[in-house]
């Protein structure tokens, strides 16, 4: 029996420029770019240098491409590094002034360490996205992608909105990285199978709906992830005669195997694999994994002004006031020791009751390495060039890992995501409920509106950009940063402004026989501020199954 491993990096983030900076705004992405992203790329380019291969799977929702590409990203991301820099080129002044000289040591490694991340970005001329793609092209990254906003799928009152969402996540992913993608994050690992539909009595209740891999196969994607739970309660069977007992002693469906959805009997099957959360919460639990060892940057502790990280996580338990200057050294000697102890847990996972090849199935945020966990991303680089030296376990991506050992059980899942508690509470909850019941009736009016609207060619900018506005007020994160308190009056702007913008527009879809000309100027206006996916019509169409015009 052979051994696989398959990492998996979500990138994800909502569409935040043009909505504000500090503290909530594009400093979020200016800030994942700095810490996760540019270092990511740096990781891969010193393995490549070395010869090292790295087969992960990287998930780049379509929203953050978007921003990644976009212009004012750019622009944005100069005036970060130019203010970091400035600000470290103060601090030992404002630390002395202070009486806080113990943390002066890790100002120049903060300084030497923030300037060979803007040279990066130099060199790569603001674009990374190419990137990503020259990485994926030379066989190093597996791209995936996700639906376009990130929206909660199995709670979207209309299937319309689902197919929009995936198809339009298929289409800029060809768009920005030259190919299609075969795999798909669902957004929160949210899945709901077939059957009756009323998440809330608000909500018009559907005697039979399709479940969400109806509409994956429908946008042609050909896998994607679930946690461990949906597998262990869904209902496996056998697809050849070949596997006689598809579970582990104790019943429970293996994590280690991929499986096909349900009993295909035409066309291209779906194939689901499974997080492994043996493996997974060792790397990503502050409690008992290893991003609360002591040595390590403490994450919420930050100095002002200027935003700078200067202390250790010390102990996982003390307050902020007893953490102690950070030692990049010691935390450099962590991540080594980190790196071969997951190296051996890899080694160790013995799935007795399986046959052949199996695969350890690890995904991730990858805003959790560099960003949250700042030694993440020289974990991952440590890692690989440890797996590399280990014969018994190799990485692969998930596509390879497919290729190599097709699913040979039909699974069933539960329903269920990857968020607290597993279910869908995170994001529809006493908090939250008022976003689902104004949204369904706004996805109601659009997709009645559209089949007229597609007839009216002076309508199609307002259409346009009433998807745009749509797609944006589905995005998962509006319902999560509300329900974790974290900053829920900004999620609570974002949401309401988009639905505003949105019934602004249906006016205008909603009576074609009115002059559209302040609706086509309103919507050109909300464009410069909301404007990711340029071309969106095509999608429209096909996801209300009306011919395009």
């Amino acid at each position: 029996m052979s051994l696989g491993f398959v990492l998996t990096l979500h990138s994800h983030l909502p569409w935040v420029l043009h909505h504000g900076r500090w503290p909530h705004g594009s400093d979020w992405l200016c800030e994942a770019a700095l810490d996760t992203y540019l270092p990511l790329v740096a990781a891969l380019r010193r393995l490549e240098a070395e010869g090292i291969a790295t087969p992960i799977t990287l998930g780049v929702t379509p929203i953050l491409a978007a921003q990644l590409a976009h212009p004012s990203f750019r622009e944005e991301l100069d005036a970060y590094f130019a203010h970091r820099l400035e600000t470290l080129h103060d601090a030992p002044a404002s630390l002395r002034e202070t009486g806080d000289t113990e943390l002066l040591p890790a100002i120049p490694w903060w300084q030497q360490h923030v300037r060979s991340l803007r040279d990066l970005w130099k060199e790569l001329d603001g674009d990374l996205i190419a990137e990503f793609r020259r990485h994926a092209q030379a066989g190093r990254l597996e791209l995936i992608s996700s639906a376009a906003t990130h929206g909660f799928l199995p709670l979207l009152g209309r299937d319309e909105s689902i197919r929009l969402q995936l198809l339009v996540g298929r289409a800029e992913h060809a768009r920005h990285f030259g190919e299609l993608p075969h795999g798909c994050w669902v957004p929160e690992c949210a899945y709901r199978p077939r059957g009756p539909w009323q998440p809330l009595p608000a909500a018009q209740a559907v005697a039979d709906r399709r479940g969400i891999e109806d509409h994956l196969r429908h946008a042609g994607f050909r896998w994607f992830f679930v946690d461990a739970h949906l597998a262990e309660a869904g209902e496996a069977s056998d697809l050849y005669g070949l596997d006689a007992s598809p579970t582990r002693p104790g019943g429970a469906r293996s994590p280690y195997r991929a499986y096909q959805l349900g009993q295909q009997k035409r066309g291209r099957p779906l194939h689901v694999l499974v997080r492994d959360p043996r493996a997974t919460a060792q790397v990503w639990s502050r409690h008992g994994g290893y991003p609360g060892d002591g040595r390590y940057l403490e994450f919420h502790k930050i100095r002002y002004p200027g935003g700078l990280k200067l202390w250790a996580v010390t102990d996982t338990k003390a307050d902020l006031g007893d953490k102690t200057p950070y030692q990049p050294e010691a935390a450099s000697v962590a991540v080594t020791a980190h790196a071969e102890h997951f190296t051996a847990l890899l080694e160790s996972i013995d799935d007795a009751a399986q046959v052949g090849d199996v695969a350890i199935v690890a995904p991730f945020d990858t805003e959790l390495f560099g960003h949250w966990w700042f030694e993440g991303v020289d974990f991952i680089e440590t890692l690989f060039g440890d797996l590399a030296a280990h014969a018994r376990v190799r990485p692969m991506t998930a596509g390879q890992h497919l290729a190599t050992s097709p699913p040979t059980t039909a699974i069933k899942l539960a329903q269920g995501s990857w968020g607290a508690n597993g279910d869908f509470s995170m994001w529809l909850n006493d908090e939250t409920a008022w976003t689902w019941e104004r949204l369904w009736p706004l996805e109601d009016r659009f997709w009645n509106a559209v089949p007229e609207a597609l007839e009216h060619i002076a309508l199609l900018p307002v259409l346009e950009q009433a998807a745009r506005e749509l797609l944006l007020a589905q995005s998962s994160d509006w319902q999560f940063i509300i329900s974790t308190g974290a900053a829920g009056d900004y999620a609570t702007k974002r949401f309401v402004e988009h639905c505003d913008a949105l019934e602004q527009l249906l006016a205008a879809l909603e009576h074609p026989e009115r002059d559209s000309s302040w609706a086509r100027a309103h919507a050109a206006t909300l464009e410069r501020i909301d404007g990711p996916f340029p071309e969106l019509i095509g999608a429209i169409a096909a996801a209300s199954d009306v011919v395009a015009p």
